[in-house]
């Protein structure tokens, strides 16, 4: 073959580029101009762009900017936070210099509302929209946690810390004795979850908080609603953002344990002050070569790593618009070994498509999978961060190699000193049986898997001449699929117990077994709205009417089965295991169904007078046929002042507005078939085993708000303050019927009444100082939870330590006063002057004797605290300098207890655990102390439930900072922008609790596995 010649191509090549570059520069045109505010300050960092492109760039520090642009461009945009967006015409000129017009009144300027859009100069209900740009500077995995401290009135907190672990939202309050989480609505489908969200996705966010707002969406939104839209493509060029980040996590804020000699000493007194005779046991133990001196906590955290990667591509033309995206999020947690660990993997694919200058279809839809490996994290059995409190620091973590129980497969120490003797081989007259947290962490094996396909497909039509008249159908799906798998590996020592055919295997986990279920879930959305919007003259009038159906379908079946032969993974499933005994199969299925109409109208005048109304009416499967309806009204109004002529004269007064709304929520969030009667067969009997109640109804939610907009300084001040009322009535509630019913499960009724009421306040200030920007916003509000009403057959609804009844808030803490500290004998004579020989010494607790008949029992007992928070709060601050960015988030409560039931079994408890060293501290003689209690292996008066152990859970927690620097001019390397950070997370906490972490929402902390202090270093690039 004859070859080309090499030189005749190479100079073919270079006369193309040539002619290329000759072409590109031929055909460009260099603009220049300087970007000023209003005071005549230029501006670094402003958007010059091409309109419907991606062409552009930045102004620099000095706000100067060069744009080379295709010839015959007619027109460039300018845009900045905080600043209006100005397009402006080239008419030939090669210089434009642009002066900026500050707009503080708001980012944007409509919110999406129930269903449709709305002006925020229009909105009359308490409707908050969130800051996204502060919310996205918190590197979390859920985005539940950046929602934390953005909204008054909104309480985000995380029950645990550990990865992937539930995360509360609550929306003024607990409104109701049964479920209380709000509704989520994702691109228009409703979803009870956020889980399966990557907060890099979200474009939008806003809390419905009062009944105006939120009663579009009715019979599910009595607990407020959050509407949330996800990012969507831009007409213009192709983009491709990329954002990493890595960080590493630490346990912090742990207490102070004993270590060997001081909880040896303490365990002397102890013995001492029981009053036992003979030789103290502990004495003679001190200096045992076999000691050790364990660091219990030290020994169970570690620290744990997370990492998130982020990758969407967005771009389109006139007709047609995508993003695609995908993520990893990774943490593995605190607690030792890899056995606490999240992941999870989002796709997300969005398509909006103009068809036709009238006709608009799109789809949006993701998939997620997370998998979670669950560690007990609440102080629940087995209790890993319980037991690390409580075992003795004498106790080794791990054997001798020399021991003859020693294995590799469990190298654990377990039961105090065991040596596998036929007299029970381990000293538990004297050191507690507690268990080895590493030994627990390193066998927990329990993987929580979900796969979740959520999003819609949609086609929107517009009516009428100017398009004021748009019919929009919508299809959702929730598709859900669960796998839970727990496996119980056998380990510990022999203490000689379980039945025949288990003897010889360790104590933990007897016999070993597996747990396994598998569930699906699947709900569709179908919703068809018909929306009205027209302005003419001085009014604007704009009109939704529509209907809804939803429908979901689920089945679980489950598996257990014990005693396996081979624990190995590969042998880790139902067959293998032994069918002899201690078999269970299940499986169940459930359905319900919602029909909904609604309707929505806004009427305003001249800007100033507005009305809203909304109406929707709900039928549930839930409900009998009876009372399978349910209707929920609303009305809001607003004035705004600042536009009557005689506010003219207020010239710093930019925006003044009154706002008052009145309507109805509701709430089914309640068991599938509760209004049935249920049956089950014994023998050849059938009995019943829940007695139904067809008039079963909806709780109904009615709210009153009352709020003020307030803008300074052309709305650089923003202030919006709402008062509100909210009272739950028709609360199901469980009444147990007499015996003579038979033995069946308790009936729902409609009985209980719950009020919320209370203050919310958001100010924001924003402010440019030549080439520094910052802006402040700040949010508090406070709450009053009352229980006013329960039935009859119920007035007392009894917790482990918790009281519901009227005229006091939701699960009350309840129990004895603590008064202090017995003295002396004379002082336990006269305080129990009604107790015949009191069983009480010197150093025992003193509780308040409430009714003075000197005798302490449980008349005495009274409300001791209160788990509902009365004030919460957040502080975000941001500012720009140059390149430089930074971000600072404060979040807390106050007027909130705890009940901290780890500090009455580590520092109160009568057996040989470990100690915090604050028992150092405890009553030694009259007059030492009025705080804690003599240490003593007998009741000291720590037995009781009392205010000894509600503890202030109040807190302030520095929950986010992070820096940032922006690199400019990078087109040379082919990159938009470049962005470097580095953040921390819960940098500190100021709090009087001594519990593991102040922000847990259990009402008996047990042991909480705490939130960590995070480090993280990332780097986002866009293309």
């Amino acid at each position: 073959m004859k070859k080309f010649p090499i030189s005749i191509l190479r100079k073919g090549i270079t006369s193309m580029v040539f002619l290329f570059l000759a072409g590109i520069v031929l055909g460009q045109v260099t603009i220049t101009g300087t970007v000023y505010d209003e005071d005549g300050v230029t501006i670094p960092g402003v958007n010059v762009m091409i309109p419907g492109t991606m062409t552009g760039t930045i102004t620099d520090f000095d706000g100067n900017y060069t744009l080379s642009v295709p010839e015959g461009t007619e027109r460039l945009q300018f845009s900045y936070v905080g600043y209006k967006t100005v397009t402006l015409p080239l008419d030939g000129k090669t210089t434009l210099n642009v002066t900026l017009e500050e707009d503080f009144a708001e980012l944007s300027e409509v919110v999406v509302v129930g269903y449709s859009v709305q002006k925020k100069s229009t909105l009359t209900g308490a409707v908050s929209p969130v800051n996204v740009d502060d919310m996205s500077k918190r590197r979390v995995g859920e985005l539940s946690q950046a929602l934390q401290g953005q909204v008054a009135g909104v309480q985000v907190t995380q029950s645990t810390g550990a990865p992937g672990d539930e995360i509360n939202i609550r929306i003024r309050g607990e409104g109701t004795i049964g479920n209380n989480n709000p509704l989520y609505v994702v691109d228009g489908v409703p979803t009870r979850e956020l889980k399966f969200l990557n907060p890099s996705d979200i474009e939008s966010m806003t809390v419905l908080k009062d009944a105006s707002a939120a009663a579009i969406y009715g019979s599910r939104a009595s607990a407020g609603v959050i509407i949330i839209t996800t990012k969507s493509g831009k007409k213009g060029e192709n983009v491709l953002d990329v954002n990493y980040f890595r960080g590493v996590q630490y346990a912090v804020n742990l207490p102070n344990m004993l270590n060997a000699d001081q909880y040896m000493d303490v365990l002397e007194k102890a013995y001492d002050n029981a009053g036992y005779g003979g030789t103290n046991p502990y004495t003679a133990d001190k200096g045992r070569s076999d000691f050790a001196d364990t660091d219990w906590l030290d020994a169970t955290f570690e620290p744990g790593y997370s990492q998130n990667i982020q990758l969407t591509a967005s771009g389109g033309n006139e007709n047609l618009q995508y993003l695609l995206s995908g993520g990893y999020f990774d943490q593995d947690g605190i607690v030792v070994y890899n056995n606490d660990k999240y992941q999870r993997y989002n796709f997300r694919a969005n398509i909006t498509a103009d068809l036709t200058n009238r006709l608009k279809v799109g789809t949006n839809f993701q998939f997620s999978y997370a998998i979670q490996d669950k560690l007990s994290s609440k102080g629940d059995a087995p209790g890993i961060i319980r037991h690390a409190l409580l075992r003795p620091p004498i106790i080794p973590v791990f054997k001798d190699k020399n021991d003859p129980t020693y294995s590799e497969r469990d190298p654990f120490t377990d039961l105090p000193f065991y040596v596998n003797r036929n007299d029970g081989g381990w000293e538990s007259n004297k050191y507690e049986w507690t268990q080895n947290p590493v030994a627990l962490a390193n066998f927990t094996n329990d993987k929580r898997n979900h796969a979740k396909l959520f999003g819609n497909i949609y086609g929107e039509y517009a009516f009428l001449k100017e398009k004021e008249l748009k019919f929009r159908s919508n299809v959702g799906i929730d598709l859900n699929f669960m796998h839970n798998k727990a496996f119980h590996t056998n380990f510990g020592d022999d203490d000689g117990g379980g039945n025949e055919t288990d003897q010889g295997t360790g104590r933990q986990n007897r016999p070993n077994g597996l747990d396994e279920d598998r569930g699906e879930a699947f709900t569709i959305t179908w919703n068809n709205t018909l929306n009205y919007v027209k302005d003419f003259d001085k009014h604007s009038v704009s009109a939704l009417v529509g209907s809804e159906f939803i429908n979901n379908y689920e089945s679980v079946i489950s598996a257990s089965r014990r005693r396996y032969e081979y624990d190995t993974e590969k042998f880790q499933y139902i067959d293998f295991g032994s069918t002899e005994q201690d078999l269970w199969n299940g499986g169940s299925g459930s359905e319900w169904a919602l029909l909904s109409y609604f309707a929505s109208t806004t009427y305003v005048y001249d800007s100033r007078y507005m009305i809203t109304a909304n109406f929707r009416a709900d039928a549930s499967s839930r409900f009998a046929e009876n009372n399978r309806w349910g209707y929920f009204p609303s009305v809001s109004v607003g004035w705004k002042i600042s536009d009557e002529k005689f506010m003219e004269k207020y010239e710093s007064l930019s925006d003044l507005k009154l706002r008052a709304s009145v309507g109805q929520l509701g709430n089914q969030e309640i068991d599938n078939y509760t209004y049935l009667t249920l049956i089950r067969k014994d023998g050849d009997r059938y009995i019943t085993s829940r007695y139904g109640n067809p008039d079963l109804k909806w709780e109904t939610t009615a709210q009153y708000n009352f709020g003020l907009d307030v803008g300074l300084l052309k709305n650089r001040i923003y202030l919006i303050a709402d008062y509100f009322q909210k009272k739950t009535t028709d609360i199901l509630l469980p009444i147990s019927l007499p015996k003579i019913a038979g033995d069946v499960q308790p009936t729902i009724v409609n009985a209980g009444e719950v009020s919320n009421k209370g203050f919310e306040f958001g100010i924001t200030y924003r402010k440019s100082e030549g080439e520094f920007n910052y802006s402040i916003n700040a949010n508090f509000a406070t709450n009053k939870n009352q229980v006013e009403k329960l039935h009859p057959n119920l007035p007392t609804i009894i917790g482990q330590v918790t009281r519901t009844e009227v005229g006091h808030p939701l699960n009350a803490y309840y129990g004895f006063q603590f008064e202090g500290i017995y003295q002396n004998q004379s002082e336990i004579d006269s305080h129990l002057h009604g107790t015949t020989n009191p069983i009480q010494v010197p150093g025992d607790i003193r509780f308040k004797d409430m009714n003075n008949d000197g005798v302490i029992d449980d008349n005495d007992r009274d409300y001791i605290g209160d788990p509902n928070p009365g004030l919460t709060y957040g502080l975000n601050m941001s500012g720009a300098f140059k390149g430089f960015d930074l971000s600072i988030m404060f979040q807390g409560v106050e007027n909130v207890d705890r009940y901290n039931d780890s500090k009455k079994i580590v520092d109160y408890d009568t057996r040989p655990f470990n100690y915090t060293t604050n028992i150092l501290n405890s009553w030694d003689g009259e007059g030492s102390t009025n705080e804690i209690p003599r240490v003593s292996f007998t009741d000291n008066g720590s037995s009781k439930e009392s205010s000894i152990f509600v503890e202030d859970a109040s807190y302030l927690r520095l929950k986010n900072i992070e820096v940032g620097y922006s690199f400019e001019d990078l087109s040379k390397i082919g990159l938009k922008d470049l962005r470097i950070y580095i953040s921390a997370q819960n940098v500190f906490t100021i709090t009087k609790y001594s519990g593991l972490d102040a922000e847990s929402t259990d009402l008996l902390d047990m042991g909480t596995y705490p939130q960590a202090r995070s480090f993280i270093a990332g780097v986002n690039f866009i293309f």
